[in-house]
């Protein structure tokens, strides 16, 4: 067992996982106690690598999430601080604004539902009718829409590359942390794949896709599995089709916001993503299976549970993963012009999605304590969005536990 002797600290914030979030964590520590000393170890040979880097790069404007969620909070005001952070660092970016489109007439009430939504959390909403939607989109047909004005894209990973610079961090690449151990009256110690051994203070637990594991090898029972879903992705090969961001109207009873049209910074049309069970945590298609991993998602009672309840849902997005003309049908709801030839295949994410003994899906950010140790235990969208305040909460619980042990 590696062992943490009194006073032999090698930092005394030690933040792993180098996506996004993490990230962020460092840099809102060092902004705000400036001589903080934070490592970042990251197990991948560069930072966002997987959630933060495999998403479709929408700065999200926070009108799906429950009003005095952490979700609502920090997407709405997390929004406006990345628009600012990348006009400050030169990050590509744009505020392209987005439309919600109603395809069916029982989705109006949700539409209208979402409006509401929108205003008490302060955001700016237009409602449309099927003539205003061709004004935005020409290509793009439905019964009704809401514009959001302040949805926007930008260039994550280069957000996150600029995080690590601006934190004046150590970011140690290629470490891989196999053992964790703590001792609450001293700090804790962690072992890496390569041998390396790092002494800390406090322990920030930012692993994402392994969050629950690593809370676990820190001896803290997480009360959540991470369940890993899928979400694959095509690019639209007519990008002049689409001018901004169109998306359906969303289930409430899911996380998930259905396959929806982005235009991202790069001129290029992302199609998706759907939401499969991946076979491996990082399980980004069909061939890649983790025989341990897959057997401890299927050994989760709350596995089972979702299975049970939500299995209509899961058989049609199983249906658009195996069959491009099931995609094409869903893309064509809100794109009616779309030929088989427009959709080429794109790179698939993973979403790190937490669940519930009982198969409740966690819907909101998720972030516990326990001794010498903060973990991230649900971060998916809008985490990247809301980055820059999730990573000043963390750094506010890392610097009062700092504190306390002084």
């Amino acid at each position: 067992m590696v062992q943490v002797p009194v006073g032999a600290y090698d930092c005394d914030v030690l933040v792993v996982g180098g996506g996004i979030v993490g990230l962020s964590t460092a840099y809102a520590i060092t902004r705000a106690a400036p001589g903080t000393r934070v490592t970042v170890l990251e197990k991948e040979p560069g930072p966002a690598r997987h959630q933060t880097g495999r998403n479709s790069g929408v700065i999200h404007s926070g009108i799906y999430y429950r009003p005095g969620s952490l979700k609502a909070r920090y997407a709405v005001r997390g929004a406006a601080e990345m628009v600012k952070f990348c006009a400050e660092y030169g990050i590509a970016h744009a505020v392209t604004g987005k439309l919600i489109v109603a395809t069916e007439r029982e989705e109006l009430p949700r539409l209208h539902a979402l409006v509401q939504r929108g205003r008490e959390n302060g955001i700016p909403v237009r409602e449309l009718g099927p003539a205003q939607i061709t004004e935005y989109e020409p290509e793009v047909r439905g019964l009704a829409a809401i514009h959001v004005g302040t949805t926007g894209v930008c260039d994550y990973v280069g957000v996150a590359r600029q995080l690590a610079r601006a934190s004046g961090a150590e970011i140690r690449y290629g470490a891989r942390v196999v053992r964790v151990d703590r001792r609450p009256e001293r700090g804790v110690a962690v072992l890496t794949a390569a041998g390396d051994v790092v002494r800390a203070r406090v322990l920030v637990n930012c692993a994402g896709l392994h969050c629950d594991e690593l809370a676990r090898l820190t001896g803290d029972e997480p009360e959540v599995r991470i369940v890993p879903f899928r979400g694959e992705y095509y690019e639209l090969a007519r990008p002049e089709l689409v001018r901004g961001l169109v998306y359906p109207v969303p289930d409430p009873a899911f996380p998930f916001l259905g396959v929806h049209l982005t235009r991202g910074i790069d001129g290029g049309v992302h199609i998706g993503p759907n939401a499969v069970p991946a076979l491996a945590r990082e399980g980004y298609g069909w061939g890649v299976v983790r025989p341990r991993e897959l057997a401890g998602t299927v050994a989760w009672p709350g596995s089972w549970a979702i299975a049970r309840q939500h299995w209509r849902y899961g058989a049609g997005e199983l249906r658009r993963s195996v069959s491009k003309g099931a995609f094409l049908a869903a893309v064509r709801r809100l794109l009616p012009g779309a030929e088989p030839a427009d959709l080429v295949r794109a790179p698939a994410g993973v979403r790190a999605q937490a669940v519930l003994r009982d198969g409740t899906l966690v819907d909101d950010f998720l972030i516990r304590e326990s001794a010498r140790a903060v973990h991230v235990l649900n971060a998916p969208s809008p985490a990247a969005t809301a980055s820059l305040p999730i990573g000043r909460e963390i750094g506010r619980r890392v610097l009062d536990m700092l504190a306390a042990a002084d």
